[in-house]
């Protein structure tokens, strides 16, 4: 994987899926924060080697200029289970106590939302935000409806270790 490829990948994704208001998910766009911060240049993009080793060092350092950080990840090399166990220890062990979390999304567990794929689809990527600041922005969210044709199911993973806004 080559880190440019890698980013230019990424903010196609964002920027010609995640920011696109979609009529299954009540006309809102998968993230309505991200426009902004892809406009703003406020996410980072890397080349991840170990997600454990990789999370540790994040939550050492802090988001510092970022609103997200995405390490990407060849799937390849990172097995569904094996990539999920170690973000979820990572967020249990150090994120979560430093006010981060970091969220997967790889290839292998495909994540649908309404008929929606939400998935990047290439790499497993591991997507570190500020906890109480995603926690305030899906409370404002879901002030304004967003979570309201959400799947329950769907809904239980994506407030794993969060504030339930609803």
């Amino acid at each position: 994987m080559e880190l440019e490829q890698v980013r230019a990948d990424i903010e196609s994704w964002i920027e010609n899926f995640v920011e696109v208001p979609h009529p299954a998910l009540g006309g809102f766009p998968p993230c309505p924060f991200a426009r902004s911060a892809r406009l703003r240049r406020t996410y980072g993009v890397f080349l991840g080697a170990d997600p454990l080793y990789d999370l540790k060092n994040r939550a050492r350092y802090g988001m510092e200029k970022y609103e997200v950080v995405i390490y990407a990840y060849d799937p390849a090399e990172w097995s569904r289970e094996l990539f999920a166990n170690s973000i979820e220890l990572a967020n249990k062990e150090t994120l979560i106590p430093r006010d981060l979390i970091a969220m997967e999304d790889h290839p292998g567990d495909p994540e649908i939302v309404n008929g929606v794929t939400m998935n990047q689809g290439t790499y497993a990527l591991a997507l570190i935000q500020g906890l109480s600041d995603l926690n305030t922005k899906a409370k404002q969210m879901s002030a304004r409806g967003f979570y309201h044709d959400w799947p329950e199911e769907y809904l239980q993973g994506l407030f794993h270790h969060r504030q339930d806004p609803r």
